[in-house]
């Protein structure tokens, strides 16, 4: 969830139609295809060392295939789990990097979540290949840079590894569950990928211990603690009924790495439902914040989810 604090850390490329340029460009140690070129660590899944670029640096987005991967080409609304260096144009040392760090970034094509450059040069990339990115200030961050490594009116390169990729489906589809416990909130079915409503049952005592129960059941593979888990959700609290988060604001997805739930309630409830399904969740608060607020949450809080398990990675 984005404002439930600690479940996603988030890399430095994050936010704050331009063509791809072409290969072409002269060769030298330190230039290759008119790209940096890569002097340690080439092949896919090596962590790699980008030489420093030579002369003016293209104005528009190039996109230099270092190795094409044989799995799905990603298109917009696609999950993809990528490692990535990123160094400025004329840098010798890179600014960030998801290499070595154990997990790799999780990135939806064309959702805007990160700089412009990333959401066209990924697209329609294939899984398994290693891409160079070259992105012009423009498609990068700008006039306003970013901190004090990516100075105003950077050039950025990337070296990116499509690791994995997963298409996602716009709402959960599976076989509609009764919901006949009067004393437990109501969820919609709608499967058009808007909105589900949740109705949380007045002047009913709150579950004392967690809730975690079909609406629609899939048929997909069951979560594992050890999944990264794509879903859309419908957060409320019970005692006043009112949303605290919903991804469908935004119309995005979220990815969950389960071993980095903060929320135990989140974690157990997830484990073992089939994706593809809808759940009713009900997390007290002993299993949620507890007696601490959190954002708009306050303290000792009864949370209350619609979540749809659309993919996991």
């Amino acid at each position: 969830m984005r404002r439930l604090a600690g479940l996603i850390v988030v890399p430095l490329l994050l936010l704050s139609t331009a063509a791809c340029g072409d290969d072409s460009g002269s060769d030298s140690a330190q230039m290759k295809n008119g790209a940096p070129a890569i002097t340690k660590g080439a092949k896919f899944g090596e962590t790699p060392t980008l030489a420093q670029g030579q002369g003016t640096p293209p104005k528009e987005l190039k996109v230099v295939k270092i190795s094409e991967g044989t799995g799905q080409a990603l298109k917009k609304g696609d999950i993809a789990q990528v490692n990535y260096l990123g160094q400025v144009w004329d840098g010798k040392e890179p600014f960030d990097a998801s290499f070595g760090k154990g997990a790799p970034f999780d990135v939806t094509i064309g959702a805007g979540a990160v700089i412009k450059g990333w959401d066209q040069g990924l697209e329609g990339q294939k899984v398994g290949s290693r891409v160079e990115l070259v992105i012009p200030p423009e498609l990068g961050y700008g006039a306003q840079g970013s901190g004090e490594k990516i100075k105003p009116n950077a050039t950025l390169v990337f070296v990116v590894d499509i690791v994995k990729g997963a298409s996602v489906p716009a709402s959960a589809t599976g076989k509609e569950v009764a919901q006949d416990n009067k004393d437990l909130p109501k969820v919609g079915t709608n499967t058009d990928g808007k909105e589900v409503a949740v109705t949380v049952p007045k002047d009913t005592a709150e579950p004392a211990k967690l809730v975690s129960s079909y609406v629609l059941e899939g048929d997909g593979a069951v979560v594992k603690d050890t999944d990264n888990v794509v879903v859309k959700f419908n957060g409320k609290t019970w005692k006043d009924d009112k949303t605290f988060e919903s991804t469908y604001a935004t119309d995005q997805t979220v990815t969950w790495p389960m071993e980095q739930l903060s929320v135990k309630g989140l974690k157990e409830g997830l484990v073992g439902k089939k994706v593809g399904s809808r759940i009713l969740l009900v997390i007290p608060p002993d299993m949620a914040f507890g007696d601490k607020e959190q954002g708009t949450i306050p303290a000792k809080s009864t949370l209350v989810f619609s979540l749809d398990i659309l993919a996991v990675m």
